[in-house]
């Protein structure tokens, strides 16, 4: 992307000689001899930074900075000043400015603090373009909460909205911490049953005379303790959807009292006579392979069939990997907004991290991950050293071994080679991760004679 550089200074060979220095960058200059003359090409060109001079004529570089940091917030702002007005530029960062630099510039430290400054930019604008893709999915999908647009996701909502509407019972499964309950709740919220009741139990949380208690419910005098009349959940999902987690765990009793509801949607409460009848879609889940499990005789085949009339399968986050920067911004939205921070957005090595690990742990350890990140970062870009130590060492950046005794000649060498090796030759792109100008990387190369090897 071709950046647009004002350069606003009073002194005709500075302006002049960047002018020179930036070009051959690759930037496209404006030039300003004072702060008006700055103000109005701001106001009638698209410039993307400022780099400004503090004593100028007609209009000073402070006020200069004002109005741009009042109407261009995002427009990086580097100040130019002598020795006798550090102060001056010091009040300046705290205006708005990026940086300042002392006259006369060192130009390689110069390119560098542009570089730094555009990248920054290039994030905002990449956070705000998730931000902006993020809403329109979720407007699009009918539910906001299942965040994806990969293949497998979508194809996923597809069937979603196919079913949602029907009574046949469904059993979605996948990894822990892939969202199957939220498929569970979009079936209920994209049905006529939305205004009905949606109940929801952990099967795995109770042992099975609990679990029985918790499902169907108890008369009084049931059991000792039982000091009144209680309703289970299917007594309270009537007329909605009940969502059955980890039904894997459940005991074969249970599971033959669960045949019967599916059947004949009839059960009695613990302890009662009277037969009592209910109309629940039921959803069940879980992280088992429930057809290895009737195999081994400790699922019912008959149960298994009557949960699995319609098959979902939540795939892991590391099958939907496109997925990751939408689900990153969603998340960063949310605990921004819950523990009161104000995080932008991620750098270009915390994004490489992210993508490049596996996820065993799914949508909830990426969310867990984001706001660890969140609470623990200490600038307004989340970088690699925010992450947690797992996350961070699935970096795909490559490492250079540079063994001890090594000379400082040598150790360059190795270093410009494997950065533009990774970089496929680009050596404008290498001159970037390393920090230096082209023209800096391109006589380093000359000089260890590099384009040889």
């Amino acid at each position: 992307m071709n950046r647009t550089i004002l350069i606003a200074d009073d002194e005709k060979n500075i302006r002049n000689g960047l002018q020179l220095a930036l070009e051959d960058e690759g930037y496209s200059i404006l030039l300003a001899s004072d702060g008006k003359e700055a103000w109005n090409l701001i106001t009638e060109n698209n410039v993307d930074m400022l780099i400004t001079d503090l004593r100028m004529p007609h209009m000073s570089g402070q006020e200069l900075l004002k109005r741009v940091s009042s109407n261009y917030p995002t427009m990086p702002v580097v100040i130019l000043t002598g020795h006798g007005t550090i102060e001056a530029a010091v009040e300046a960062m705290r205006n708005g400015a990026v940086d300042f630099m002392t006259k006369p510039l060192n130009l390689d430290r110069l390119f560098l603090l542009i570089r730094r400054a555009f990248s920054n930019l290039d994030l905002h604008d990449q956070n705000a373009a998730l931000k902006k893709e993020l809403a329109e999915l979720k407007r699009q999908s009918g539910y906001s909460k299942i965040i994806g647009k990969s293949e497998p996701m979508v194809r996923l909502m597809e069937t979603v909205k196919q079913v949602a509407d029907a009574t046949a019972s469904v059993l979605v499964t996948g990894e822990s911490g892939v969202g199957k309950e939220l498929v569970a709740d979009a079936l209920h919220q994209l049905s006529s049953r939305s205004n009905g009741p949606f109940i929801k139990v952990s099967c795995a949380s109770f042992a099975e005379t609990l679990l029985e208690d918790e499902l169907f419910g108890h008369e009084r005098g049931a059991f000792s303790g039982a000091t009144a009349a209680r309703k289970g959940r299917f007594e309270l999902a009537n007329g909605g959807t009940l969502f059955l987690d980890e039904i894997g765990e459940i005991s074969q009793g249970t599971q033959v009292k669960l045949l019967r509801v599916l059947q004949e949607r009839q059960f009695e409460r613990l302890g009662g006579e009277k037969t009592l009848t209910v109309d629940v879609r039921l959803v069940a889940a879980t992280n088992r392979d429930l057809r290895a499990e009737v195999d081994a005789g400790r699922f019912r085949e008959d149960l298994y069939y009557r949960l699995n009339v319609i098959h979902m399968e939540v795939p892991p986050l590391r099958e939907r990997k496109e997925d990751i920067p939408l689900l990153m911004s969603h998340f960063l939205e949310m605990y921004n907004e819950r523990n009161k921070r104000q995080v932008e957005g991620f750098s270009q090595r915390a994004k490489a991290a992210m993508l490049s690990y596996d996820w065993p742990g799914n949508i909830r350890e990426l969310g867990n991950c984001v706001e660890s990140a969140v609470v623990l970062a200490s600038e307004k870009i989340i970088d690699l050293d925010d992450l947690p130590g797992a996350v961070k060492n699935a970096s795909s950046e490559e490492r250079v071994v540079i063994p001890v005794g090594t000379t400082m000649e040598q150790a360059e060498k190795a270093l410009i080679l494997a950065t533009i090796a990774s970089c496929g030759g680009n050596k404008s792109k290498a001159a970037d991760i390393l920090g230096v100008a082209r023209k800096t990387l391109h006589r380093k190369v000359q000089e260890y004679k590099l384009g040889e090897q």
